[in-house]
């Protein structure tokens, strides 16, 4: 964090009176992206998919419910891995608050992994979480979203992630995808979000935005894995015996 500099309060406001014309571009500039967005075109999907879900194997139509639109968010934990993505699970912190207005407004969301079921619950109820956790272990779901990877795309290095053709060494990488279900039942794919893309979600950087050190994330990664912990294992946390650790 750089020197503050302190200064009366007439020039405090003007500082920030300026500053905010930024904000409002941005804020301008946001809702033109989301528009934008809105009009990209969309992608039949032809193939059908199974997932395991607490209820039973279900098909992508199934995990619509009642609405008419679905995201999903990819969580990086393929089968019999015990190593859980912080960041993943940083993002699904902040799930369940929204998911309480989302399924009100059309719209669905579930986690997908491709780690089995009894993989994923036991993290789950660990984790607090109330959201729905599939797997689509048994589908090509998440190879065929451009989210995981064979060990022969990853050695011929045919990994095309976030629209881009890339070196990759790990199988399993985060991502959103946003679908929509018509009247007659087709599914189209009509947006997603890799990398970055995901941040949106994560409220807690938005707060962290507004304070003076900000996200704080000066190494040695620069990034949410400097100090991003599963929110079971900060330090300050007292530590309960649990199997799933």
């Amino acid at each position: 964090m750089s020197k503050p500099k302190i200064v009366p309060q007439d020039e405090w406001f003007r500082a920030h009176k300026e500053h905010l014309k930024r904000e409002k571009e941005l804020t301008r500039l946001r809702d033109k992206i989301a528009a934008e967005r809105r009009e990209l075109p969309w992608l039949k999907i032809r193939k059908d998919y199974v997932f395991e879900t607490e209820a039973g194997p279900k098909d992508l139509v199934d995990l619509f419910g009642k609405n008419s639109q679905l995201i999903v968010y990819h969580f990086m934990l393929g089968p019999d891995s015990n190593r859980y993505c912080e960041g993943c699970s940083f993002l699904c912190d902040h799930i369940d608050g929204a998911n309480q207005h989302l399924r009100h407004h059309d719209v669905s969301l579930v986690v997908v992994a491709r780690a089995p079921l009894a993989e994923l619950l036991p993290f789950k109820t660990r984790m607090g979480w109330k959201f729905d956790m599939v797997s689509s272990f048994a589908s090509d779901f998440n190879f065929d979203m451009q989210v995981s990877y064979t060990d022969k795309q990853i050695a011929a290095g045919e990994t095309v992630y976030n629209f881009e053709t890339r070196p990759i060494t790990i199988r399993d990488l985060p991502g959103i995808s946003v679908f929509f279900k018509d009247d007659a039942g087709n599914i189209f794919l009509t947006f997603v979000s890799r990398a970055r893309g995901g941040e949106p979600l994560i409220t807690t950087y938005d707060y962290l935005d507004m304070t003076p050190k900000g996200r704080n994330e000066n190494g040695p990664y620069y990034g949410m894995i400097d100090w991003v912990r599963l929110h079971d294992e900060y330090e300050d946390i007292p530590k309960h015996g649990n199997c799933c650790h």
